[in-house]
């Protein structure tokens, strides 16, 4: 099968450096190149300083840049803010008013596709279509766990899809939705939070089951918060929490517990069954160790289902082990970043 993944690097990944004041912009493109990736994802709300507004000076150094680093723009991460508001929330038009203005700019910069979020309404993306089409960008709705592919969820998308016959929106799968194992990040700071050991073991036997027996997946609802309540019911979250509650455990132990509900195992043959609608993908990784492997998504079995597929496309490393570790150690996002994206050349390459 014909593929051409190609290698990108979500800046969300440097994050904490970012934060810290430690790296800059141009600081985050250059460790992209270093690492053999030629793709940038951006998050131009927190790293353009004059954002909503491209100044010409900003462009100029924006291109300028992706010429000095071998670099390309690959996703434009966009965050429909509906609720600026205190006493109500953004009516329809100014919701696809919002949306349009963060197309333009994606246009603008060069992006062929952009991120949205899952709380992002269906009407406002079905009615921003005409401008993403105008504009030469796809949007992706993130597909981030609990969420799925082949699902209700994602049926009602779909449904809009084909209602439409739009090019423009698509699928852009998290790889949160493809982990087999909870991070040992995660597992080691609940130690770290005062969790008792036959709590973890618990948690983390009941994940195992879940991943053998496959996950209830999630519908679709309007009310998100409803339809990850009845997702969570249904994957055996409070007969969980019952066993832990038996147990005495603490407050450590069930905020792990109920952690463990943000990672999902799903068959990559989602990726297969749905690679027309795919046009981007976070490569969600937690902690890359030195030989290369992920602690919690076997970044060789998804990534075999890309090539099954035929997928042409980048695939985005996102690294978000920083938030497991920072409470105790200094985070490298650099050198995580370095070693997925190694993991991923290996990956696609042999």
């Amino acid at each position: 099968m014909d593929y051409k993944i190609g290698r990108s690097v979500s800046l969300y990944s440097y994050q904490e450096e970012y934060y810290l004041g430690k790296m800059n912009l141009e600081d985050c493109i250059r460790e992209v190149s270093k690492t053999g990736a030629t793709g940038i994802e951006l998050l131009a709300e927190q790293m353009v300083d004059d954002f909503p507004v491209i100044t010409p000076e900003f462009k100029d150094q924006w291109f300028g840049w992706m010429d000095k680093y071998g670099t390309e723009p690959t996703c434009y991460d966009a965050f429909l803010e509906n609720h600026i508001y205190d006493n109500r929330t953004l009516t329809l038009k100014e919701q696809v008013k919002m949306m349009e203005r963060d197309i333009k700019i994606a246009g603008e910069l060069g992006f062929k596709t952009l991120r949205t979020l899952v709380s992002t309404p269906m009407d406002v993306i079905e009615g921003s279509l005409g401008c993403a089409e105008d504009n030469n960008v796809k949007i992706c709705i993130e597909v981030h766990s609990p969420f799925s592919l082949n699902s209700g969820w994602a049926d009602g998308y779909m449904n809009m899809i084909l209602k439409t016959g739009t090019k423009y929106f698509g699928f852009m799968p998290d790889w949160g939705i493809f982990a087999k194992r909870i991070p040992d990040v995660a597992r080691d700071q609940a130690r770290r939070m005062g969790a008792h050991e036959e709590c973890i073991k618990l948690v983390d036997d009941e994940f195992e089951k879940r991943c053998q027996r496959g996950f209830v997946k999630i519908k679709y609802d309007l009310d998100l918060g409803k339809a990850n309540m009845e997702f969570m019911k249904a994957n055996g979250f409070f007969d969980m929490m019952d066993k832990i509650e038996k147990m005495n455990g603490n407050a450590a132990d069930k905020a792990y517990a109920g952690d463990s509900f943000t990672y999902t195992w799903n068959d990559p043959q989602d990726i297969i069954d749905n690679i027309q609608y795919i046009y981007h993908t976070h490569a969600k990784c937690y902690n890359t160790h030195e030989d290369y492997t992920e602690t919690s998504i076997p970044i060789k079995e998804v990534i075999e289902a890309y090539k099954k597929a035929g997928y042409h496309g980048f695939v985005s490393t996102e690294y978000e082990g920083n938030r497991l570790i920072n409470d105790a150690f200094d985070v490298d996002s650099v050198e995580q970043v370095r070693r997925h994206q190694e993991a991923l050349r290996r990956a696609i390459e042999g």
